[in-house]
């Protein structure tokens, strides 16, 4: 006799994949409002934050469209190689951005090697049909890389809290 959890659609998103698409809209409007409300100031925000932030924003505004649509077909594999791609190219970009720590790295790369080694590996999982490890590399990777590193950006000593709190 088939349960209800048999019946549930295995690609569906579950309850803590929702969480982390709502946290990464949330992400996404306060990135963006910071944007606006700094615009004065873009003239002297250095050049090499500007790649690490549009980039971002494209990895933010594609976490929930890819955690909540249906997964696995076309545009799903399209938007997930963007979405890689934009992850890679924000933890690269990132170690051009060291003025905090006085020209030299912060704790908060280790995040960003930790992105470079985890990133290509999920999409290694998606592209060997190894679905669960997929989805659990997402999930930390939106998690760590993407939603607790974007919380630290809001700090009032960095430029977006700054922006947003000042």
């Amino acid at each position: 006799m088939a349960t209800m959890a048999d019946a549930r659609d295995p690609f569906a998103p579950d309850g803590y994949e929702r969480l982390l698409a709502i946290g990464a809209l949330l992400l996404l409007v306060a990135v963006a409002a910071a944007l606006v409300k700094g615009y004065p100031q873009w003239h002297q925000v250095p050049w090499e934050v500007w790649p690490h932030l549009l980039t971002i924003l494209l990895a933010a505004g594609l976490t929930p469209i890819q955690l909540l649509r249906r997964r696995g077909d076309s545009p799903h594999r399209l938007l997930g190689t963007v979405w890689v791609l934009a992850m890679i190219a924000t933890a690269a970009f990132s170690f051009n951005i060291r003025e905090l720590n006085h020209g030299g790295l912060s704790p908060i790369h280790l995040l960003s090697v930790i992105t470079l080694v985890l990133v290509p590996f999920l999409w290694w999982a998606a592209k060997t049909h190894r679905v669960a490890l997929h989805r659990r590399l997402v999930k930390g990777q939106v998690t760590g890389a993407l939603l607790i590193a974007g919380f630290f950006t809001f700090q009032f000593d960095r430029l977006l809290g700054h922006w947003l709190f000042g």
